[in-house]
């Protein structure tokens, strides 16, 4: 064998190896062995994926729960979004064949979510209702085809689809509706639907395993009552009636899992250089043994949602929060931030991590609603415009590694977050009831604007894994037991300019995050993620005020939601 010929040999071994379709042989004629580059040897066995597993996981995400209208089409509502955060656990098997990998699985997770809106507006003169959905818990069972690659196919990407099952609760609550009584009908319910998925794992250990994955899961509906209302004009009290529910979900989940038989799968796996020298191939980029710390900036292209629900009830009395008299809803918030972000590991496994951003948008609407005002206004909505809107945020969290490698890192975390939002109403359009007359079209002028600010500690996990030599996967899931909110709503076209001083605790939320990065270098990557940050109160309420002070003690009932979702772009340094 001439000395091109070699060459050629060992060009075609690493590009097969690149590939991690087949592992070449390279043979050596022992007459010329001085002449050639050194023997290279039989790299471990690849890694066979076959056998069962059992495991958890953590998640959150965005869902809808749609209503239909009995008295006619709605001018507006009827979907309510519920933000969901759910953990849980996952069992299954896994078939391997060739690099093909096949299996089944079953999981299970318990759901925090909460969501309101307007329902069944089918006119102006029609006391519409407010309607409150969420899951409390999810199932499924699938089947799932997976291809397994990169080295020594330890990075196994898959497609899922199967049976689900969820339990949706919630009200439909009439609004306020001056004198007349209101009713309420409450609903809890199992329902069998679909979903699909897709998702990338990666092995870690023998033993260990991390996922992630996105799911999408829908649900038809059962027909649930409605409470009955009243209709002015002509004076009619509507009877009770019925509306069919659908539900659809978009989730993100982190998970780990654990392999049975890891001691007989031990002997396949080594962390021994594939080759002698010259390597045909690097290595994974490692993560450093000491101290390292990785800092970069991103780009965030996102959407904003804010809501605020008045109730006809006082705080502290036992009348139903969920009958309204007002709500004020921003959507539509496309914004455009910048922020800073970094992560500082130790030698022991401890770890800190942080953002920073600052944003603004100048698109979206406020839909500002109104029920009872007065007795032949059953219902008034007028839309508004969003200008000089401004967003900042920071999370802060400290954790520890409880599992870490060359290549893998995951570990729990507890941290802090605050999210704070300002933005003005410009114009004003009735939609609903022409007896309630606004702005002429095309009165830009400022009419209101809003000032919100969340704090919410997290308890979440977090995970990063090299899938491949240059790839790097990581995930956040973060969940916020308690959330403060303090905002201030001004209203500027009364005779006298008020606003409205707003508090709110209790309640919940999830704030989810992945990135996909490339390391051009060992230390510069550049990467695509996206992000879903939501958040809830429970409790407290809002209090009207002037300058010559504030009424309303005790505060009515009042809940607040946000929501904030979108894809970034980061670079990155990493100092080892």
């Amino acid at each position: 064998m001439d000395r091109e010929s070699a060459r050629q040999s060992l060009m075609r071994s690493r590009v097969l190896f690149w590939g991690a379709t087949t592992i070449a042989l390279v043979a050596s004629d022992a007459a010329k062995a001085a002449d050639l580059e050194p023997e290279v040897r039989l790299p471990p066995a690849v890694w066979n994926w076959s056998g069962g597993y059992i495991g958890g996981h953590v998640g959150g995400g965005y869902g809808r729960t749609s209503f239909s209208n009995p008295y006619g089409p709605s001018i507006y509502g009827d979907g309510v979004d519920t933000p969901v955060a759910f953990a849980g656990g996952q069992i299954g098997y896994n078939w391997q064949n060739n690099s093909w990998v096949f299996g089944v699985e079953l999981d299970a997770s318990r759901v925090v979510s909460d969501g309101t809106n307007t329902c069944l507006a089918a006119s102006g003169f029609i006391v519409s209702a407010n309607c409150k959905a969420g899951p409390n818990f999810f199932a499924a069972g699938t089947g799932r085809v997976g291809y397994a690659f990169g080295a020594l196919g330890r990075t196994l990407a898959y497609l899922k689809a199967g049976v689900a099952w969820q339990n949706n609760r919630g009200d439909v609550v009439s609004n306020f509706e001056g004198g007349w009584p209101q009713e309420k009908t409450h609903f809890d319910y199992g329902q069998v639907g679909g979903i699909i998925g897709l998702g990338v794992e990666q092995a870690l250990t023998p033993a260990w395993s991390v996922k992630v994955e996105y799911d999408y899961l829908h649900f038809g509906g059962p027909s649930v009552a409605t409470a009955s209302t009243t209709q002015f004009p002509p004076p009619a009290i509507l009877p009770a009636n019925t509306t069919s529910l659908s539900n659809n979900y978009h989730i993100a989940k982190l998970g780990l899992n654990y392999h049975f038989g890891a001691e007989a799968q031990a002997a396949q796996w080594s962390d021994a250089p594939l080759y002698a020298k010259p390597p045909v191939s690097v290595p994974p980029i490692p993560y450093a043994a000491g101290w390292s710390f990785e800092g970069g900036s991103r780009l965030w292209l996102s959407r904003g949602r804010f809501q605020w629900d008045h109730s006809a009830a006082k705080y502290g009395r036992p009348q139903n929060p969920s009958m309204l008299i007002s709500r004020l809803t921003y959507h539509g918030l496309d914004g455009l931030s910048g922020e800073l972000f970094g992560r500082l590991d130790s030698p022991w496994g401890l770890f800190l991590k942080s953002n920073i951003g600052i944003g603004r948008f100048d698109k979206g609407n406020e839909n500002d609603e109104d029920w009872g005002l007065e007795y032949v206004l059953r219902y008034v909505n007028t839309i508004s415009g969003q200008a000089n809107g401004r967003f900042t945020y920071y999370t802060a969290d400290v954790g520890y590694d409880f599992l870490r490698g060359t290549d893998y890192k995951i570990g729990g975390f507890l941290g802090w977050t605050y999210y704070g939002q300002s933005s003005d109403s410009i114009g004003c359009v009735q939609i609903a009831n022409p007896f309630h007359s606004c702005l002429a079209p095309g009165d830009t002028r400022v009419i209101g604007s809003e000032d919100t600010q969340w704090n919410a500690p997290r308890i979440g996990l977090s995970a990063e894994t090299m899938l491949t030599e240059r790839w790097r996967l990581s995930a956040d899931v973060a969940y916020l037991p308690w959330t403060d909110f303090k905002g201030r709503d001004y209203h500027l076209l009364r005779d006298m300019s008020t606003f409205t001083e707003q508090r709110g605790d209790g309640g919940g939320g999830v704030q989810v995050e992945g990135v996909l990065s490339y390391f051009i270098t060992e230390n510069i990557s550049v990467g695509v993620g996206g992000r879903y940050w939501a958040m809830w109160t429970k409790r407290q309420g809002d209090s009207l005020c002037s300058s010559s002070g504030c009424i309303g003690q005790p505060r009515m009932f009042a809940k607040y939601s946000m929501e904030r979702w979108g894809t970034f772009f980061q670079a990155s340094y990493k100092f080892n």
